[in-house]
């Protein structure tokens, strides 16, 4: 499947997935908290109910795939969409979000974080920019609530192309592949 194709697909799938009312099983979120530390339990705890579940998903086919990793890389499953609760969107305006940067780049987030912008402008832009911006903010947050190295540098990466990644090659490509199913 081409790139272009590929990325509307896996869109596709996540947004009729976001759709879907609920929380994760419980059985799913336990088996999620026992991978995570206590600061990342409570990043865990930030995130929405459709991360969750696509988190979980994510997480289970990296163990399909590498059978018992160590605990950091199923965190970092876990927790790699983890900055965008920064912006606080809910399911349509993450719709929304994703299809502007789908046509835009990213030197358009650099100008919108510019304070010099009207208030009312400038809230609205300012947390499409959080959007855009969420691997790298979602590593600052697991930086800060003291997650591993390895799954904090995940976050930020899991948007880069591979030549950026700071992650072993063999697990990054793995959590690539997983996320991108």
């Amino acid at each position: 499947m081409s790139g272009l194709l590929a990325d509307a697909a896996h869109l596709a799938r996540r947004f009729f997935g976001a759709i879907k009312p609920g929380a994760p099983p419980a059985e799913d979120d336990r088996w999620a908290r026992l991978h995570l530390l206590d600061g990342e339990v409570q990043l865990w705890e930030r995130m929405n109910n459709p991360d969750r579940r696509h988190a979980i998903e994510v997480a289970r086919a990296v163990v399909a795939k590498l059978g018992e990793p160590e605990r950091p890389v199923v965190a970092a499953a876990l927790l790699h969409d983890v900055g965008k609760v920064v912006s606080g969107y809910r399911t349509p305006a993450r719709v929304v979000a994703t299809m502007v940067w789908a046509v835009a780049d990213d030197s358009l987030a650099d100008q919108w974080l510019d304070q010099s912008a009207p208030r009312k402008r400038l809230v609205s832009l300012k947390k499409l920019a959080q959007y855009r911006r969420h691997p790298e903010l979602g590593e600052q947050l697991l930086i800060d609530a003291g997650a591993d190295r390895l799954t904090s540098s995940w976050a930020g990466d899991h948007h880069r192309p591979q030549v950026r990644w700071r992650v072993t090659p063999d697990i990054a490509a793995v959590l690539k592949a997983c996320d991108d199913d």
